[in-house]
């Protein structure tokens, strides 16, 4: 059971931290590009949306090309602290919350954009701070379109496969998520363990889609 087990549990792992790591970001952005107006900023939401369209080789490899051994960022993290991404599942986690991001980051910007200023203009008359506006009213008016797009990207997270290939490798025990275990059972021809893994991997995304459908359909409505 181990062979099930064991891509499992990674699997959860790094979707885990690369959903934490995509949320923290992509709420952060979502709602810069939602409250700024600044130049550039289509262009910015251009490139910020680009891991949802580009092949996950691509994405694999220009984080080999940053965070190799040759890479500036990579080779600064090994020489400084003693940080090697590639091949270790931090590097999976890495790959998998730049593929997730998009799908927390636009749900999150249109959240934001839904949100009616005129309430958070009159929390600014009753002298509420900017921080208490965006926690008492903003966030609470938002945050079951951020919740959904957290779902999807668990789910997207979950699933990853060329780019943590590319980066992580399908090392066992150590990098082989899922989808890699998967891959791996498929061309060795181990039908059953294959056919496990996939009825894993499908009831978790499709729990995941169910509650961001139902989340999505949901009014959204400010806490009294």
């Amino acid at each position: 059971m181990s062979v099930v087990w064991s891509p499992f549990l990674l699997s959860l792992q790094v979707a885990g931290c690369a959903t934490l790591l995509a949320t923290l970001v992509g709420v952060a952005v979502g709602y810069l590009l939602a409250r700024g107006r600044f130049p550039g900023r289509d262009l910015l939401d251009t490139l910020l949306t680009l891991p949802m369209v580009l092949p996950p080789t691509v994405l694999g490899y220009y984080l080999l090309v940053l965070l190799g051994q040759q890479g500036w960022l990579g080779s600064w993290l090994n020489e400084v602290f003693g940080i090697r991404l590639i091949f270790s599942w931090q590097g999976a986690v890495i790959a998998a919350s730049i593929v997730a991001f998009p799908l927390v980051f636009k749900p999150a910007r249109t959240a934001f954009e839904g949100v009616d200023r005129q309430l958070e203009q009159a929390g600014r008359v009753l002298g509420v701070s900017e921080l208490g506006i965006f926690f008492r009213i903003t966030l609470p008016l938002a945050w079951r379109g951020i919740l959904a797009g957290i779902l999807l990207a668990f789910a997207r997270a979950l699933g990853e496969f060329g780019a943590t290939l590319m980066v992580a490798g399908s090392i066992p025990g150590k990098t082989q998520t899922l989808s890699l275990a998967i891959y791996e059972a498929v061309q060795a021809g181990q039908d059953d363990l294959a056919n496990t893994l996939v009825l894993f991997t499908s009831l978790i995304c499709v729990v995941a889609l169910l509650l961001a459908s139902r989340l999505s359909r949901k009014p959204l409505e400010l806490p009294r």
